[in-house]
């Protein structure tokens, strides 16, 4: 069969079977974390270079911005460990715009550059890229902010009425409390807070009557993320590009819900204290499989009130993004609970979660399952159950068993399609680091599934072989690929953005530069696949 021929069989079957869902157009984006974006404070900020790359992404015919949880970051520097599951990362504020809101001036920023508040970990890397220094804006982030609440009385008129109206209504106030109460105790964890380490009404609201000034400063930084957030995301929608967010499935143990909500909503003693932590068991990957030690949730109890903390925690994320990936979904299906005192994931046991249930009246979500790693009938149940889309990985596709379902001539429609993700290698990376015996595996593996897609494959060179898998990813059967921008630009190793089950500046710090995220070929190169493969 001619490759032009095949590939219109294949879009015509797919627009088909497209028309069964109503959100689940044929469409492509791009994942890039905000905190990798380029620019000159140390960190990537909701300031011109988001405003950039949407309008990048809409020049290149995308249509999705995937990023990561907007979390502020915990235990390793992870948005996935976060102190409060529904708070927003005060380090994404644009000092650029407090300064255009007069909330800072040009000689504030100019003192804070003077003195290295802005600078990264290291210079110029191997991928051209450079490192966030979190040891540095965790010292010095939040003194900048506090200068620019500071500077309230004297907003803009709009600005100060909203942080009013915001205050009104209590907004963020359990997270403002919690983070003034860390901060007293030098950011320790909650359970080294003496006094206040039980959550206690009364303790909680003498202590806010003598700190009311920190608790605003916290709620603070929450509405000028929104503020922010709210006027990229309506520029977003401007521009055709919808927003795809991430939600972590469970809380840190140091965090808001912890603390305060720690017995109604967590396997507890009643101290308070974990009597159980999730991860997930040995696999041909781990030997003594993940201890997350993350709290599991009372799922009888969440149970009783139909799940409203789940369904208010979905619909927070909603007000933020257009979309929705749920990270670890089988754990709704059945979760790995490991005893508290455990010191591997080897002692751990499978214990049912809520099923469908809890998705009752949501059916019609833009929700993205991430349905990878262990998978058995039950997750297979619960995936047809709710109708929402799992996704398809293609460094996990070339394996040689003909029944992978990671590879895009198995996939279906109701699929999102990676090249890679967060936790994976970059595609060249993974290439070049392909054992030698597995090589003409794959090799052979790729090639077919590039004939399957309609188009021959030349690749030698790991280059190469990660342009064939971008193509590969634009022309599944899924009716959205996400392509990494690591893959985009055929970068390799020292610019991964997460390497699961370890502790590591090189954890999510990478950062792309100016010259490698607004290539104009590029962006000519992946307006040309869009067009060539109806998305």
């Amino acid at each position: 069969m001619e490759r032009n021929e095949e590939k219109t069989n294949a879009v015509g079957m797919q627009k088909e079977k497209e028309t069964e869902y109503a959100w689940k157009k044929r469409r492509s984006g791009v994942l890039l974390p905000i905190f990798s974006l380029p620019g000159e404070y140390g960190i990537g900020t909701l300031g011109k270079e988001a405003y950039e790359f949407v309008s990048y992404l809409a020049e290149a015919g995308m249509k999705v911005w995937q990023i990561l949880p907007l979390l502020p970051t915990g235990y390793g520097d992870s948005p996935y460990q976060s102190v409060c599951s529904y708070a927003l990362n005060y380090y994404f504020i644009d000092p650029e715009t407090l300064r255009n809101d007069g909330l800072l001036s040009a000689e504030d920023l100019e003192t804070a550059r003077k003195n290295g508040d802005f600078e990264p970990l290291c210079g110029s890397l191997l991928c051209g890229g450079e490192r966030i220094d979190y040891e540095r804006l965790f010292y010095r982030r939040v003194p900048l902010l506090k200068k620019a609440f500071s500077r309230l009385p004297h907003a803009p008129e709009q600005i100060a009425n909203g942080f009013a109206s915001f205050l009104q209504k209590g907004e963020y106030y359990d997270f403002a409390l919690f983070m003034a109460l860390k901060e007293k105790f030098g950011y320790l964890p909650f359970s080294k807070w003496g006094e206040y380490a039980v959550y206690s009404e009364e303790k909680a609201a003498a202590f806010a009557k003598e700190n009311e000034e920190e608790i605003r400063f916290w709620q603070f930084t929450q509405y000028e993320f929104l503020r922010e957030w709210n006027a990229l995301h309506a520029f977003a929608h401007e521009k055709g590009i919808e927003i795809f967010g991430d939600m972590p499935i469970y809380v840190s143990g140091d965090s808001v819900e912890m603390w305060k909500y720690g017995k109604l909503l967590f396997e507890t003693d009643e101290n308070g204290l974990q009597t159980q932590k999730a991860g997930v068991p040995p696999d041909a990957f781990s030997a003594d499989g993940q201890l997350w030690g993350n709290p599991v949730y009372r799922w009888e109890d969440m149970k009783k009130d139909g799940y409203s903390w789940w369904k208010n925690r979905i619909g927070k994320a909603f007000d933020l993004y257009d979309m929705v990936r749920i990270d670890h979904f089988r754990a709704f299906d059945r979760y790995y609970s490991i005893d508290a005192a455990a010191t591997s994931a080897r002692e751990g046991r499978w214990l049912d979660g809520p099923k469908e249930a809890l998705f009752d009246g949501m059916h019609s979500l833009e929700i993205v399952a991430e349905d990878l790693g262990l998978i058995d009938d039950g997750v297979l149940r619960l995936m047809k159950n709710v109708g929402y889309p799992g996704m398809r990985v293609l460094e996990f596709a070339f394996d040689g068993n003909a029944e992978n379902t990671n590879k895009p001539s198995n996939s279906p429609v109701n699929s999102v399609t990676y090249t890679g993700t967060h936790d994976n290698m970059p595609f060249k990376e993974y290439t070049e680091k392909l054992p030698e015996l597995e090589r003409a595996r794959f090799a052979s593996d790729f090639a077919s599934e590039c004939e399957k897609a309609g188009f021959e494959s030349q690749a030698k060179t790991a280059e190469e072989y990660c342009a064939d898998a971008v193509r590969l990813a634009f022309a599944s059967p899924s009716f959205l690929c996400v392509v990494p921008m690591q893959d985009i630009l055929a970068l390799g190793k020292g610019s991964r953005i997460n390497s699961p089950s370890t502790l590591s500046t090189e954890n999510w710090s990478y950062r792309f530069s100016r010259e490698q995220i607004f290539s104009s070929a590029v962006k000519e190169r992946l307006l040309a696949l869009g067009k060539e493969y109806r998305r």
